[in-house]
């Protein structure tokens, strides 16, 4: 098998009518000569681009022998190795390549930890779920922002879980009793445990919380490292330039805009603001019971002058991170390329800095002072919830109103869906620090050893796993008999589809079971609504449970409240186990999602809908792939089309079609009308169109069916992900082809003699309908350069 070693760049010496460099032509015009008379036809190209699961070019085109035009191991285009030869002569079909970007999703099994961030990558997709309204430039800047002050309270409750394990249960509770101390043995690193009880160096409760400190800094300095380091090697790729050709006004998506995927400013200043809030928070968990003690009656004067001096300091720390994330949100309209150099260094290198000088301040020898209870988290991760729900509520407001301006009835929950996941990543960062810190707590605590455990708040949110799994069980329940239902009702039409050939109710029954257990993905937004709202409830019910914890009520009000403690009691247990099961889960599946193609076909759509987009709320989440992928393809199209003049037809497949969709965008008008787009098995309208309606929806859509030459467009029934586009256009022909058939054969035929496979979501270009659509495409595509088509916005008909 050849790739000429991978290393092969792209050849400069093709000939007039083949792909690649046409010496007649003048590519510093960036347009095309005319063809003469007589000429060689042009060249024609097919760039497939692949989609979930990630595939080889050997597959992709269909030959053994390929050989790489032009990329690197992450990311490439490639060739079969004979149409790579200079001087081959035009053959009837285009020229296939196949650009493979798999390797920006998948790689090293390491990379599973990236699942740890799942809540960072949550709140990120809700900054780009915001309604279609463009007319409300300010709410639309107001929706932004609260997305990203919740972001930032993530990065806060994580940062505070970890201060709560390392600094509460582990240096307060369990190293300030001796019998603790001596059963964990692993503390005599530090000498913790022989200091507790001889009244060592170690002692003194602020040494031991400046030493547990290191923890969750260390957490806070990994995050930020994993961020700058994803920062340098995918946000660095800057977009193709279009200074001879700006963008025209459009009212289309701003995935249009020149700067849209190019947010190295933005994530450079959100890491350095959220770098600096977790520090600030393991300061304020290392000051606070340090400032308490020195605010109590009779303590030196001096130590009370420097806590508040510290606190002041600290909350002026926190007002300019927040003030950051405040400030300035994505740049798309222009290539911002920019950098506050000072800004991201000066703000977590200040932050660092007040964390140093608390540790002198906590460490600082103060008789009389001892580890009882547990430190004051109560308060802490109370306010921090509250905060978390007020949000959401305003964002839930700002979105509806922002819908009501645009309302879209095929929009997800109305326009909330934004707020709803915001919701989810929320809850999830809740769950997963209570589940956290009471499996740390039971695993510290042995023979009842530990003082206090972890805050009640925790222990609550823990205890509201198992409630909303049996939600999702319920939930699960009705979907399947819904199913059930639609697959009944299914057999009857696929029994009149094959009129005249023998019944074959085994066949009739797979088939209608495959197109039935389809539709469940247009049933998301209902999961996600009783999702949200069993969470919203359960989240209220722990806040107030963790409220009144050790109010004793009288009479019947009393034996109530014991029973519900009870039930309480038995769900935190089952909750802890079930995080420290899911924790297990989550890297086990990560680590089969990253090493097998079939695990990333099953769970891999998720998460490459979460990493398509930048990092516009979040600096931790995973890396955008589609901040390389988008400009390789832009690149590719722009510079091919150039040099040669040809026809080019862009051809996604599932997630493939929707950055063949934002390459297309990024292309200049001209180059754009030279384009036809293929797509097949497309989520586009199905899955963004309805949860991303500001940038899929059908104002963009019927935009980019307007800008390119043509567009068609191939579904199934029995497809799980893709679906129509429906697009809004009056303009003939339309972009949906009819739902092909799958099978292709319902019984056995002449040119089926053994049963046809039901496909789904695969292997679109085996039906026959593929062929015909491209070269149609092919032939709808002038050969010479393309006028300007008439605006249809434009009454009296004036170029566009």
């Amino acid at each position: 098998m050849e790739r000429a070693q991978n290393r092969s760049t792209e050849r400069q010496t093709d000939r007039p009518g083949e792909p690649g460099t046409d010496r007649a032509h003048r590519p510093t015009t960036g347009e095309p000569a005319p063809a003469d008379r007589g000429a060689a036809p042009r060249a024609e190209l097919e760039l497939l681009v692949h989609g979930v699961g990630g595939t080889t070019p050997e597959k992709m085109l269909g030959d053994p022998r390929t050989v790489r035009v032009t990329g690197d191991d992450t990311a490439a285009v490639f060739r079969r190795a004979a149409d790579a030869e200079p001087g081959k002569a035009p053959r009837g079909e285009p020229v296939r390549e196949a650009y493979v970007w798999c390797n920006l999703t998948s790689g090293d099994s390491s990379r599973a930890l990236w699942l740890l961030l799942l809540p960072f990558m949550v709140v990120n997709l809700a900054h780009w779920m915001r309604p279609a309204a463009t007319d409300r430039p300010r709410a639309v800047r107001l929706y932004g922002l609260l997305v990203r002050l919740t972001a930032l309270t993530l990065t806060v409750l994580l940062v505070a879980a970890a201060c709560e394990v390392a600094l509460d249960l582990v240096a307060w509770q369990c190293a300030g009793v001796p019998e603790c101390a001596r059963r964990h043995t692993w503390l005599t690193f530090s000498g913790v445990a022989a200091s507790v009880a001889d009244g060592g160096w170690w002692s003194l409760p602020g040494r031991r919380l400046a030493l547990a400190a290191l923890a969750p800094v260390a957490l806070t300095v990994l995050l930020w490292y994993l961020s700058r380091r994803t920062w340098s090697a995918y946000e660095s790729h800057r977009p193709m330039s279009r200074e001879p050709e700006p963008e025209p006004e459009t009212d289309g998506s701003a995935l249009a805009m020149p700067g849209f995927w190019y947010g190295r400013r933005l994530v450079a200043r959100l890491r350095a603001a959220h770098t600096a809030a977790g520090l600030l928070t393991v300061a304020a968990a290392v000051a606070t019971p340090a400032t308490r003690f020195d605010h109590r009656p009779g303590a030196p004067g001096t130590l009370n002058v420097l806590s508040w001096l510290l606190t002041a300091a600290l909350l002026a720390g926190a007002a300019a991170a927040v003030g950051v994330v405040c400030r300035r949100g994505r740049s798309e309209n222009t290539l911002d390329q920019a950098l506050d150099r000072h800004l991201v260094r000066r703000l977590p290198l200040g932050a660092l800095g007040l964390l140093l000088l608390t540790a002198l301040y906590a460490g600082w020898s103060r008789p009389g002072w001892h580890s009882t209870g547990r430190l004051p988290g109560d308060p802490a991760f109370g306010t921090l919830m509250l905060a978390q729900g007020l949000l959401v509520i305003a964002l839930a407001v700002v979105a509806r109103a922002l819908y009501r301006r645009a309302p879209d009835r095929r929009a997800a929950m109305r326009g909330l869906g934004g707020p709803a996941v915001a919701l989810l990543a929320c809850s999830l960062g809740g769950v997963m620090s209570g589940g956290v810190a009471q499996r740390v707590a039971g695993w510290l605590d042995g023979t009842g050893a530990l003082p206090a455990g972890p805050p009640v708040l925790l222990t609550w949110q823990a205890s509201t796993i198992p409630p909303v799994l049996a939600v999702l069980l319920l939930l699960g329940v009705r979907l399947g008999m819904g199913t059930a239902r639609l697959a009944r009702a299914e057999r009857a039409r696929v029994r009149h589809e094959h009129p005249g050939e023998p019944e074959d109710p085994g066949r009739t029954r797979t088939i209608a079971q495959v197109r039935a257990m389809a539709t469940l993905t247009d049933r998301a937004p209902l999961v996600v609504a009783v999702l949200t709202a069993a969470t919203f409830v359960l989240g209220a019910m722990a806040l107030a449970g963790a409220m009144t914890t050790g109010k004793t009520p009288d009479g019947a009000a009393h034996r109530t409240v014991d029973v519900l403690r009870e039930a309480a009691g038995t769900s935190q247990a089952l909750g802890s186990w079930l995080v420290g099961f899911g924790f297990l889960l989550f890297v086990t599946w990560g680590r089969r999602a990253y090493k097998d193609a079939s695990a990333r076909r099953t769970i891999g759509i998720l998460w490459d809908v979460g990493t398509f987009w930048p990092r516009a709320a979040h600096p931790f989440a995973p890396p955008c792939y589609a901040e390389r992928a988008v400009p390789d393809l832009t690149w590719r199209m722009a510079t091919w089309t150039q040099r040669t003049g040809g026809r080019l037809v862009l051809s996604g497949h599932s997630q493939g079609s929707v950055l063949a969709a934002a390459a297309a965008w990024q292309l200049t008008p001209s180059t754009r009308r030279r384009i036809a787009l293929l797509t097949y098995g497309s989520p586009l309208e199905r899955l963004y169109g309805r949860w991303f309606p500001a940038h899929f929806g059908p104002p963009a859509l019927a935009a980019l069916h307007r800008d390119v030459a043509c567009w068609r467009n191939l579904y199934r029934r029995t497809d799980p992900i893709g679906g129509p586009v429906r697009v809004p256009d009056d303009t003939t022909p339309e972009v949906d082809h009819g739902p092909l058939r799958d099978p292709l054969a319902y019984g056995r035929t002449a040119d089926h003699p053994l049963p046809a496979p039901i496909l789904g979501h695969s292997d679109y270009q085996a039906d026959p309908d593929f062929g015909r659509e491209r070269a149609r495409l092919l032939a709808r595509l002038r050969p010479e350069l393309p006028v300007q088509r008439p605006d249809p916005r434009n009454s009296a008909g004036g170029a566009g």
